[in-house]
């Protein structure tokens, strides 16, 4: 069962990245590092995204209404795919920017010590920060590796969490080579490539989010093992005969509808069918509390040349 939406990890990158970014931007214009002006923009994106994530998770949470009769869970699918856009056009791009500017306009650097000791706070906050993503990402035991769970996991906000603050933290590594062998060489140059390296970083991370928020929006299925369990579920009720291949979609992390097509034994009754259908709605629901819509179409035969269609379909209560 996927777990609800967390704002534990969003409120922790929030208050980590804006005292970051503060702080960055301050050692940037004491020292004149691009590098340094880049990881501030790198914050301050950041913080704007979680603030957005938590108005997703608001906004999906609204009950269904005529006009969005599954409710609004897709909403936290949306707005993780505009963070990636962020991150991609303002992260990225800025910070490549100011590295072409400075890779141009060369300007040496002043006194680095209060580089250093930004970058260090803010390794330490970010650390703290991932660790709580981290600890939430992996919250439930799995046999799958690391991207193999961003692949199946349906709540954006854990692993896009967990990607931004793993990005931040490389950046802040790429920072301080930057500014250290830029000051040790007087190679303006090398403080340059480190935001170019940092606005490359955010890109890719971007386009990760991009792509595992695209396929949310579009519509996945369960894994592989819920279907397999819901099919074993159907099959295991003594009225069933056969059961077609399950069809689901997530509509947000924990809302799941299921159309499931099932052939009766030969010789039920009307009253029969529909009492089995109750009863196969009540067993899977209580396996994957998910699943909050189920619509089932069912079939008995009663003879061999003659067949009687049942069709039922049912709307399932959304769980609490």
């Amino acid at each position: 069962m996927a777990s609800a939406p967390s704002k534990k990890s969003i409120f922790a990158a929030i208050g980590a990245n804006l005292a970051i970014a503060v702080s960055k931007f301050i050692a940037a214009k004491i020292s004149g590092s691009s590098a340094m002006l880049s990881e501030g923009i790198h914050s301050l994106v950041d913080t704007g995204d979680g603030l957005l994530l938590l108005w997703g998770i608001r906004l999906s949470r609204r009950p269904a209404d005529d006009t969005h009769p599954f409710g609004y869970g897709k909403e936290l699918y949306f707005w993780t795919l505009i963070v990636a856009i962020l991150i991609f056009a303002v992260g990225g791009g800025m910070s490549m920017y100011e590295g072409i500017v400075h890779l141009l306009h060369p300007r040496a650097l002043h006194d680095p010590l209060w580089d250093y000791v930004v970058l260090g706070l803010a390794f330490t906050l970010e650390g703290v920060s991932w660790t709580v993503a981290f600890k939430e990402f992996t919250s439930t035991e799995s046999t799958e590796t690391f991207w193999q769970r961003i692949r199946a996991s349906k709540d954006p906000t854990t692993f896009t969490v967990l990607l931004e603050d793993s990005a931040a933290l490389l950046g802040i590594v790429v920072a301080f080579l930057g500014v250290f062998f830029a000051h040790r060489l007087n190679d303006p140059d090398i403080d340059a490539t480190a935001s170019l390296i940092i606005g490359i970083l955010l890109a890719a991370v971007a386009m990760v989010l991009a792509y595992e928020s695209k396929g949310l929006l579009v519509g996945e299925s369960v894994n592989p093992q819920v279907l397999a369990d819901i099919r074993a579920v159907a099959e295991a009720d003594l009225a069933v005969e056969t059961v077609r291949s399950p069809l689901t979609m997530h509509f947000g992390p924990n809302e799941v509808l299921l159309n499931l097509d099932v052939q009766f034994r030969r010789g039920l009754s009307a009253e029969e069918v529909e009492a089995a259908v109750d009863r196969l709605e009540k067993n899977i629901r209580r396996r994957h509390p998910e699943i909050t819509r189920i619509f089932i179409e069912a079939e008995t035969i009663t003879d061999r040349s003659h067949a009687k269609a049942f069709e039922k379909d049912f709307l399932g209560t959304q769980s609490t």
